[in-house]
């Protein structure tokens, strides 16, 4: 069954400007739809049936439209008429711009979009997926610090505010994560930032045991439902040089004690590049995994017993570098490949019991080519990958294409894929001196409390 809500304003948001336009794709008659509420019926002196084209013959569905007018009373619209659970159901539908423009339209809207609960229909349900977050960082003129997120859903760059994910200026951050619906940077205290992505709510952290340049980062819960955080590798400077035999032991900090617990450093193989400038991480089943992205080593550290799994080598042929992402309920590889037709860039599934891998796709090279021009051979060099749920972005990282981007949408069910260039970034676009990309889930409370103007809605 699928269910769409159209609103179509008239000028300014006011309820008077709106109609509801529901359509339905129904595998049995329309007196069989299973309504949230038990005894809701259809208001019959205020629907009327739409005329349509037929679906083809061999089609199981029937298509209804339903466009409700509601009651007017007091030049006021009655908006209760659908009631709540199945104005929930409609609403959670919508792409998350349209979304804050519907809690414009009357108090119930905003009631409804407001509550927890509508909150946990999003998390839960399939349209709404993890947005890729896009923020330049230039090291000399912080006014000139970029953010950007794309709504798959809508297909949209939203230019961000950068004081929504970068931390105030005062704090001398020389590090920034995005993980798991959190942003996390690094100052040159020791210590951490950590604010729920789009809030701009800053925490300080006490003091890590170990100071550290550029470490992987990733925000899980544990059993009782608490976050955490995990802080992996990274460098040491000792007297402007790096201290490459301290393998600085695994911190794990808990915000509730405001407390570092120390764990079992790297696997000494990753010692000649243990920062996230040669390594990418995957928070995956209770383990969070670092792989080597030129190394191709591989390990997996149980975040409950504490312990690194033996070190292994994961490369597939071919493979110059690669990017290990966590989708859904498996483990992908992204990996770009010296072929005898030219470079490709390649998808394998991960067996994350024998590391055995096993090819998903690859992507048009028409598509990757269009993301790069010259002729060097390092010019795939500023190749990016990251993800979530069901969404692998590939992306280049130098500004001179004002960082462009495709996407990949690998299919639950089917396992197939499906490639498509996203759309560019809106101008103007800056010049930076680092790129921090990543992908998260977008809590929708936060959204309205920036409220449209500051997304772009």
């Amino acid at each position: 069954m699928w269910m769409f809500l159209y609103l179509q304003p008239n000028g300014q948001l006011q309820p008077s400007h709106f109609h509801v336009l529901l359509v339905f794709l129904l595998p049995t008659p329309l007196t069989s739809f299973p309504f949230p509420s038990p005894n809701y019926q259809l208001p019959p002196p205020n629907h009327h049936l739409i005329p349509h084209h037929p679906l083809p013959s061999d089609s199981p569905s029937q298509v209804v439209g339903v466009v409700w007018k509601p009651r007017m009373s007091d030049s006021h619209m009655d908006w209760t008429l659908l009631g709540y659970d199945l104005t929930s159901l409609i609403l959670s539908h919508l792409p998350i711009p349209s979304i804050i423009r519907a809690s414009a339209v009357c108090k119930l809207w905003r009631s409804i979009v407001s509550a927890p609960s509508f909150s946990n229909l999003l998390s839960s349900s399939p349209h709404h997926r993890p947005w890729f977050f896009l923020l330049g960082q230039n090291n000399i003129f912080l006014k000139n610090n970029q953010s950007f997120a794309f709504d798959p859903d809508s297909n949209l760059w939203h230019p961000l505010p950068p004081s929504l994910l970068f931390p105030p200026p005062d704090y001398h951050s020389n590090s920034l994560i995005g993980s798991n619906g959190f942003v996390l940077s690094a100052t040159s205290s020791s210590r951490f930032l950590f604010s729920p992505i789009l809030s701009n709510s800053w925490h300080l952290t006490s003091p890590l045991r170990f100071s550290r340049s550029n470490p992987l980062v990733g925000v899980f819960s544990d059993r009782s439902g608490s976050t955490k955080y995990i802080v992996v590798g990274g460098v040491r400077f000792i007297g402007g040089l790096v201290d490459i035999e301290d393998r600085l032991d695994v911190e794990i900090y808990t915000p509730d004690l405001d407390a570092w617990e120390l764990c079992p450093p790297l696997p000494v193989d990753f010692r000649s590049g243990n920062s996230s400038q040669w390594l990418s991480s995957a928070l995956h089943k209770g383990k969070f995994y670092v792989f080597g992205i030129y190394s191709c080593f591989i390990s997996a550290f149980h975040l409950t017993k504490h312990f690194w799994t033996e070190v292994e080598t994961l490369r597939p042929p071919g493979v110059s570098f690669s990017f290990l992402i966590a989708c859904r309920d498996q483990l992908v590889l992204a990996g770009l490949c010296n072929t005898p037709r030219g470079p490709s860039l390649n998808l394998w599934r991960i067996d994350e019991e024998t590391m055995e891998f096993s090819e998903i796709d690859v992507m048009p090279q028409d598509l990757l080519y269009k993301l790069f021009d010259g002729d060097g051979d390092d010019k795939f060099a500023s190749l990016k990958c990251v993800g979530l749920g069901n969404l692998i972005y590939v992306f280049n990282e130098e500004y001179h294409k004002s960082y462009p981007a495709c996407v990949c949408e690998i299919n639950g069910e089917t396992g197939k894929c499906s490639w498509r260039r996203i759309p560019h970034l809106p101008k103007p676009v800056n010049q930076f001196h680092k790129v921090i990309s990543f992908c998260s889930t977008i809590p929708l409370g936060n959204i309205l409390r920036i409220g449209e103007e500051e997304i772009g809605a």
